[in-house]
């Protein structure tokens, strides 16, 4: 399987708001052959979700970079045994009386949306009745023409301007915090993002927020600008 179903705590939390969701974890920077997170500062690499949870396993940072492995060498299988795996989750899922949602990113920020498939579609344009979304820190990735994907912008700590201007246009931007979240950081009001990670439902009808995130793992002990 390429995708974890359900398997984070704070996914799991999502229940409670109606929704299931599985999640893409690659192996993040340059640990395979190529970098798959092209707007990775020092920072945020230094600082990575990667080793986290289940992912400080070696069996599971294998795992993970058998999967990146995969998508490079075979890109069009790679693409069609998840959307198999989303249409799989997708019912099952529905079954149990829960809408369904994908991060595609879990840990990695690949240009899912311009990924064809042989009929010239996406897995976006696959699955219309799914919800995908992610954060990214490539900053000409952020659009709200595919219905079915948002995209969350993140600070990287060395993106600020980037940041600013994402949030001028609307999007809201994820902030790590160190100790504790804030109640405004950059003259946006800041809410918590370990609620549950369905960022989707952060933007209905609101102005451009901060999703706060308290750090977690090796950003716990980050001397440097991506922790606030």
């Amino acid at each position: 399987m390429l995708l974890n179903y359900n398997s984070q705590h704070k996914m799991e939390k999502g229940l409670a708001f109606g929704w299931r969701t599985a999640i893409l974890h690659l192996a993040p920077y340059k640990l395979s052959s190529r970098n798959i997170c092209p707007g990775a500062s020092k920072e945020c690499v230094k600082a990575c979700l990667n080793t986290s949870g289940r992912g400080q396993m070696g069996v599971v940072q294998k795992a993970r970079l058998r999967k990146t492995e995969f998508f490079h060498r075979n890109r069009s299988g790679f693409l069609w045994q998840l959307s198999r795996e989303i249409e799989q989750l997708k019912n099952r899922a529905k079954k149990s009386g829960y809408k369904f949602a994908v991060r595609l990113n879990g840990t990695s920020d690949l240009s899912f949306e311009r990924f064809r498939l042989l009929d010239g579609q996406s897995l976006l344009d696959l699955h219309p009745d799914v919800q995908f979304y992610d954060y990214t820190k490539v900053y000409n990735r952020l659009t709200r023409d595919i219905k079915n994907y948002y995209l969350l912008f993140s600070y990287s700590g060395s993106n600020k301007q980037q940041c600013i201007q994402a949030l001028s246009r609307g999007y809201n931007v994820a902030v790590v915090f160190k100790d504790q979240l804030p109640t405004r950081h950059w003259n946006r009001p800041v809410i918590s993002g370990d609620i549950h990670d369905l960022r989707f439902r952060d933007a209905a009808g609101r102005a451009p927020r901060i999703i706060g995130l308290l750090a977690k793992g090796r950003a716990r002990k980050a001397q440097d600008s991506f922790v606030i």
